[in-house]
């Protein structure tokens, strides 16, 4: 008897110890995983507050460009992020991500526009375009999308919102052209959305109120 209450004993600090042991290293692994992603959301905002810094001059806010951001429906239903340039109180440009399929997949440009519906520089976050043809629309690498700088969606006319190919204005890559006619589309679709939603977009920022 004794020695089965002795093993039963052994038994029990045995799952007590292991018991111990998973509780340690589940609480590391959470803390671990929990270090991780806020170190994940700090890059991911360094990365946006970067992005945004190019196509938004600093002349142009006197406030983080992440501290005013506006959240807008588009007329897929989908929720676009419209982040705006506040300077001395008011807004003085917006930016948001516009999208478009391109040769490999998914397209994703930043596109900053001022006040006046202009566009103050597009740059490409993300493209699985093919190396050597198609990514030349990163700006690193050509100088091809800060070709938009200054165009807005009437300058110029809406038949000329195409790549030379298709009867338009803009010059397309050599061996890809379906990779500069996505973005092409893409940022024109940007314009639309920013003519649709001026008003709110560019609406007086709240003034605060004393008591």
């Amino acid at each position: 008897m004794s020695g089965w209450l002795s093993s039963l004993r052994n038994t029990g600090v045995h799952a007590l110890v292991l018991g111990g042991f998973s509780m340690a290293a589940a609480a590391l692994l959470a803390g671990t995983n929990l270090l991780t992603a806020d170190e994940i959301r700090q890059r991911e905002a360094e990365d946006l507050q970067a992005s945004l810094g190019q196509v938004i001059p600093a002349s142009l806010h006197d406030q983080s460009l992440l501290a005013n951001m506006l959240s807008i429906r588009d007329g897929a239903g989908t929720d676009v992020n419209v982040y705006r340039a506040v300077k001395e109180g008011a807004v003085s440009a917006v930016a948001f991500e516009v999208a478009e399929r391109g040769y490999a997949g998914e397209i994703r440009l930043i596109l900053g526009i001022g006040r006046d519906g202009r566009i103050l520089g597009v740059r490409t976050v993300r493209h699985n375009e093919t190396p050597g043809l198609g990514d030349k629309i990163e700006a690193a690498k050509n100088d091809w999308i800060t070709r938009f700088n200054g165009l807005s969606l009437d300058d110029p006319p809406e038949d000329q919102w195409k790549v030379k190919k298709d009867g338009g204005r803009f010059d397309q890559f050599s061996g890809a052209t379906i990779t500069p006619r996505a973005v092409v589309a893409a940022i024109r679709k940007g314009l639309l959305f920013f003519g649709a939603h001026q008003e709110r977009m560019l609406a007086p920022m709240p003034t605060e109120t004393r008591p």
